[in-house]
């Protein structure tokens, strides 16, 4: 087996995948063989559990299968294990854990289903009645996430597969993306990391969710269960109305896989597939997905009678619009944006985000709809900034410290600086839908500039509150550092979030576009990750979790490590049902 990933790694190399130029077999269209098979051929492998998708989901679900004693098998579209997983920071937002109780921290189920319910659904939401407002199977579906976050946690670690320690930021748990909510009663704490070998827990930076894929991966084939990369899964295989295996293309070849009690399903998203994009997403311009996320299980799902849930979710980021323009797979988005005397402006010139607000959150503001001018004024937003900025924050992502970066559009004046972007637009017009500033956006900008000048003095955001929540000041901290070795005046305003943009340029200006880490829309499961037919049944032995199913907790991105914590639960509660309720 060791043998097969160096081969893989000399045809395609590790950093090659992860930035995502290589590895993407076929186009971004999805294959027209796809969909489902009848089980007349023979089987060339037969399995209990077969799980498909290497990344953090499918891993735990492996683990957690093999350690029930079932006969496992793991396949992987790309030559590598790990997909979008290894590429994060490997962070985990886990309800109630157990070091959270360990510490005394009482993590009670009906404020946290409050909590997330009101975050997840804000168009349901309501305090009273048994389901919070939400229909009985999403309440289902976050009680599910509740009740088993932190057995599969506490599983990895009891098996000897990959220890998890409390994520911090400056030695303290950070906030949650949404801790100023007054239905979160633990607003810090349950987002938790990966620890090394040594057993220290990890930053939680870029490449570090790379350590759940090797601890994992040395566990199971310690076990010798059985790990086949450059495997795509093409076609669910049913009889008599059960999901018993799967098609799979490997170079030239198909081959065929039986599963006694289960298929587990965690491919991805399709955030890389621009026909599915163009369906279901207004805007989506690039992703930090890897090249592999093209929704194989989309139309193998509904090949078989599958019901779509959501279709336009995705774990949004913003991205430097004319980077993804050159090419979609993006190695970084715009996560935190950095520095203080900044502000994010849409065409008419006016701030349309608290930009301290997190990733997902924040990118949401792009699909605001004008109904009086019939468009979206935010569908292109501008990140303006002054020289101190650049200068005490260059190297910070994106501001850059190269004055000659591409998508660095200077400006002596505001004036000027308007211009520029007109002329930049011009140029990427016929990729963005003839996107123009407004006539007026020059002054309107200078007036922008001139009353957050007047905020940051006060210490007080009068129309997006920047830096009210705990959530801006504490990321503040940690991700808009001073460059070391710049001399501009450190902020001494009452604001830590905010400073006076210069009066004398020059300014600079970089074009933000919504992106995504990935999709999160799919097929619908039920909280025993059972994938559901067309009339809400069960479809027997086919289960999913991951980004390739329509996210459990829907857009809400609940703090750090929103996605791994449910994907990981719901691939352990896809694992422990399989062992159980499939067929011997």
């Amino acid at each position: 087996m060791k043998d097969r990933h160096v081969q893989n790694r000399q045809r395609i190399t590790r950093r090659s995948v992860l930035a995502g130029v290589g590895g993407a077999a076929g186009a971004a269209m999805i294959s027209p063989a796809m969909g489902a098979s009848t089980p007349s051929q023979p089987w060339d492998h037969e399995t209990d559990i077969l799980c498909i998708g290497a990344g953090a989901t499918g891993c735990a679900a492996a683990v957690v299968a093999a350690d029930g004693g079932a006969k496992v098998m793991l396949i992987e579209r790309a030559p590598i294990l790990g997909g979008t997983s290894r590429k994060s920071g490997g962070v985990a937002w886990v309800p109630n854990h157990s070091l959270l109780r360990a510490q005394g921290i009482e993590d009670k189920k009906e404020d946290c289903l409050r909590y997330m319910a009101r975050f997840a659904y804000p168009h349901r939401y309501t305090a009273a009645g048994p389901t919070l407002g939400l229909d009985p199977l999403s309440y289902k579906l976050l009680e599910a996430f509740y009740d088993n976050g932190s057995k599969v946690i506490d599983h990895l670690s009891k098996v000897g597969a990959v220890d998890f320690g409390v994520f911090t930021i400056g030695d303290k748990p950070p906030p949650d993306y949404a801790d100023h909510l007054p239905e979160n009663k633990v607003p810090a704490g349950r987002a938790l990391a990966p620890k090394d070998a040594n057993g220290a827990t990890l930053a939680g930076l870029v490449g570090h969710g790379g350590r759940i894929i090797d601890a994992c991966e040395a566990w199971l084939s310690k076990r010798k269960v059985p790990i086949l990369t450059e495997h795509r899964a093409t076609k669910i295989v049913m009889e008599g109305g059960r999901c018993v295996g799967v098609e799979a293309s490997t170079g030239d070849k198909t081959v065929r896989i039986r599963a006694r009690k289960g298929v587990i399903f965690s491919t991805g998203g399709f955030a890389h597939n621009t026909d599915l994009i163009q369906m279901h997403q207004k805007f989506l311009y690039g992703s930090c997905a890897v090249a592999q996320s093209q929704g194989d299980f989309v139309q193998m799902a509904g090949s078989v009678g599958a019901r779509m849930g959501q279709m336009d979710m995705a774990w949004r980021t913003q991205i430097v619009l004319e980077d993804a323009l050159q090419n979609r797979f993006m190695a970084v988005g715009v996560f935190f944006v950095p520095s203080d005397s900044m502000v994010i402006v849409n065409k008419y010139g006016r701030r349309a985000v608290d930009e301290k607000r997190d990733y997902n959150d924040r990118t949401r503001v792009h699909f605001n709809y004008d109904p009086v001018g019939e468009d979206f004024p935010n569908q292109i937003l501008f990140m303006i900034i002054d020289e101190r900025a650049r200068d005490a924050f260059g190297g910070a992502y994106p501001i850059p410290v190269d004055l000659k970066t591409p998508y660095l559009i200077p400006g002596g004046t505001l004036e000027e600086l308007s211009a520029n972007v007109k002329t930049r637009l011009r140029g990427i017009a016929e990729k963005i839908g003839g996107v123009d500033l407004a006539p007026n956006f020059s002054a309107t900008l200078a007036e922008t500039v001139k009353r957050f000048n007047e905020y940051a003095r006060s210490g007080r955001d009068l129309e997006f509150n920047r830096g009210a929540q705990s959530y801006d000041r504490v990321w503040q901290g940690y991700f808009s550092k001073m460059r070391e070795g710049s001399k501009q005046q450190p902020n001494n305003m009452p604001n830590a979030t905010m400073y006076p943009i210069a009066d004398h340029g020059p300014y600079y200006a970089i074009i933000l576009g919504p992106g995504a880490l990935d999709t999160s829309s799919g097929p619908m499961t039920n909280e025993k990750a059972q994938i559901l037919d067309s009339s809400n049944r069960p479809i027997p032995g086919l289960y999913g979790a991951g980004n390739c199913i329509c996210a459990p907790t829907r857009d809400a991105y609940m703090g750090a490590g929103g996605t791994i914590g449910p994907n990981m639960t719901f691939a352990y509660i896809a694992a422990t049902h399989a062992l159980v309720e499939g067929p011997a």
